[in-house]
């Protein structure tokens, strides 16, 4: 006589205790393979790291080039043909993009080695890593223009890290 449907059952068991409901499911550990151990063990390299970030830069400089190269207009563009204007254009997207893949190759190289030793020196992973791996790269990158030059390219390739490392700190 007084027996409820199965559904107002159910639904005054779930309800009836509301810790259980908003516990999470807690999940299994699951352990690295062979292969992931191994495979982090060459990624912490820190020759592997600089080449791979070295080879990714002559990339990323590679197509900056292309980029850049093919805004520049010839002085005397009134003057030339279409087919001198192609070739033109042509030769400077060339001759940008490869320099500025070795510009962006020797960077990232420079900033990936500088951080990861400063990182395995330090055994942590923080800010200060990302200033000395800057100020190393800015300083080592400007070392042509002399003292004064390379103490600004310290100083503002560390900030410029800094910056960087914040803006993509809050996406994580």
């Amino acid at each position: 006589m007084g027996e409820k449907p199965e559904s107002e059952v159910n639904a005054d068991s779930s309800s009836s205790n509301p810790n259980e409901a908003q516990k999470p499911q807690i999940q299994p550990l699951r352990l690295p393979s062979a292969e992931e151990i191994r495979g982090q063990d060459i990624w912490n390299n820190c020759a592997v790291r600089s080449v791979v970030s070295g080879v990714m830069g002559g990339g990323l400089g590679l197509f900056m080039g292309l980029f850049l190269g093919s805004l520049d207009t010839p002085l005397m563009q009134e003057e030339m043909t279409g087919r001198q204007q192609l070739i033109y254009q042509a030769k400077q997207m060339g001759r940008r993009s490869w320099s500025s893949c070795k510009y962006f190759a020797v960077m990232g190289l420079i900033f990936s080695a500088a951080e990861c030793v400063v990182e395995k020196a330090r055994a942590k992973h923080d800010t200060t890593n990302t200033v000395v791996a800057g100020c190393v790269t800015g300083g080592a990158i400007s070392a042509k223009g002399g003292p004064r030059a390379a103490c600004a390219g310290c100083a503002g390739f560390a900030a410029f890290s800094v910056l960087i490392e914040k803006i993509f700190e809050r996406y994580e």
